[in-house]
């Protein structure tokens, strides 16, 4: 995720992303988690917004989702979806990798479908660390990657343990690191 995709690629990807969450909804994904009313979320690399909304109503409306990508049209799609469906707890943030966010500032991180374009993984683990609360999850699925490297990826530093496995995400929790 270190430059953005064309927008023709990103127009795309949205169309069929529209398909997939028609057939596989994702908040049967986002079940997976244990997200709680109140949760401040981070949906890093959040494309088209598929899992930012959903996972705004199921935090309500004392809740939080922060919704970064690196292309302006993921943050504009985002904007949008969120003003159309009258979603207020929804914030974008333009962004390659750091998030701006305080420390300890988020229950959840969401990491789904963009670990395998990382140039510098290690350096993004360490800014989800940050910003993560001491009991936080870093929730995570990348279809492009194998079990055994995600696995190795995410907690060889020690900033991260595995603490289950679902049907479709691992769910990691924060070490003190």
């Amino acid at each position: 995720m270190d430059k953005p995709m064309p927008n023709l690629a990103f127009q795309f990807m949205s169309l069929a992303f529209k398909v997939r969450d028609f057939l596989l909804p994702r908040k049967d994904v986002l079940n997976e988690v244990g997200i709680k009313p109140g949760f401040h979320i981070l949906d890093y690399g959040c494309g088209p917004g598929s899992y930012s909304v959903i996972a705004a109503g199921l935090v309500g409306p004392k809740g939080k989702v922060y919704a970064l990508d690196i292309h302006p049209l993921a943050i504009r799609r985002v904007q949008e979806k969120s003003a159309k469906m009258g979603l207020t707890n929804i914030h974008t943030i333009s962004s390659d990798r750091e998030t701006g966010l305080e420390d300890a500032a988020v229950d959840v991180v969401l990491l789904y479908d963009t670990f395998h374009h990382l140039s510098d993984s290690d350096a993004l683990l360490k800014e989800l660390h940050r910003v993560l609360k001491p009991a936080g999850i870093l929730s995570f699925s990348d279809h492009h990657m194998k079990e055994g490297d995600i696995l190795s990826q995410v907690t060889h530093k020690g900033l991260f343990k595995l603490s289950k496995k679902g049907r479709k995400t691992y769910c990691f929790l924060k070490e003190k690191g």
